[in-house]
């Protein structure tokens, strides 16, 4: 469980040049996760993205939000509190701080990325526990980006130029390592949704490290075809498991 968000955020991060024109301060995405136990999929937790504008000394960043929460009928067998933030440009969503809490049952880990584009370092805090903190700093090739920037920077690529079956190359920073990984364009498709029946850009989604996520026609995402491209529908397939991610609410939208 422990991996049930970056599933669905192990995405991608393309040049970074890519002007923003689908995302904007004040959004907020509701979605259900759903997870197949004994061939039944149950709803067990809400995931929930948002964003708004910070100010710094130096700037007014784009801070984007991602929350994981199971309901409270599973509380008791197994609680989930997740949480992701990264600070990025509001132009480029180039992550310039990035923190991650999962507290999931009895395991507790933090972990704070602080960049450097200039130098290609970022300055890593990991804790576990109360006295178990770890400092690390890392290199990153350009492009890399953390699993929040990398899934929101997915919505400013330009599938109308895109041919069914063309592939992106993508690499995101998950646990301080760059995990290399690819998306291909399947064309469109219209789905019903809690939000209306939407034309969407269906990709599906694939990963180099093998124990994450399982086959390349498995997990699959479907954005909107408009200018807000939001996820509304996603399926999943693990190791332990399949699932998928269904939007409930969207507000707030750019366009």
């Amino acid at each position: 469980m422990k991996r049930f968000l970056p599933l669905f955020a192990l995405l991608l991060s393309f040049t970074i040049t890519s002007q923003n024109n689908a995302v904007a301060a004040g959004e907020k995405l509701v979605y259900k996760a759903t997870y197949n136990m004994s061939g039944i999929l149950n709803d067990i937790a809400q995931v929930t993205m948002e964003t708004s504008n910070v100010k710094t000394s130096k700037a007014t960043l784009l801070k984007l939000k991602c929350t994981a929460a199971t309901y409270s009928n599973w509380d008791s067998f197994f609680k989930i509190r997740d949480l992701y933030e990264s600070y990025v440009s509001p132009k480029t969503l180039t992550p310039f701080l990035y923190k991650r809490n999962i507290n999931e049952g009895s395991y507790f880990k933090a972990m704070k990325y602080t960049y450097s584009h200039k130098t290609k370092t970022i300055k890593s805090v990991q804790t576990k526990k109360k006295n178990n903190i770890q400092n690390k700093s890392f290199s990153f090739k350009p492009g890399s980006r953390d699993i929040v920037a990398s899934l929101y920077k997915l919505r400013l690529l330009d599938f109308e130029s895109m041919s069914i079956g063309s592939k992106k190359v993508f690499t995101v920073i998950f646990d301080r390592k760059e995990t290399q990984g690819q998306v291909t364009y399947l064309g469109k498709e219209t789905i019903n949704t809690a939000i209306g029946r939407k034309e969407c850009y269906k990709i599906a989604i694939g990963s180099s490290q093998t124990d994450v996520l399982k086959g390349t026609k498995s997990n699959l995402l479907w954005l909107t075809a408009d200018g807000n491209k939001i996820p509304v529908y996603g399926k999943f397939k693990i190791p332990v498991g399949n699932g998928e991610l269904k939007i409930k609410s969207a507000s707030g939208l750019k366009h």
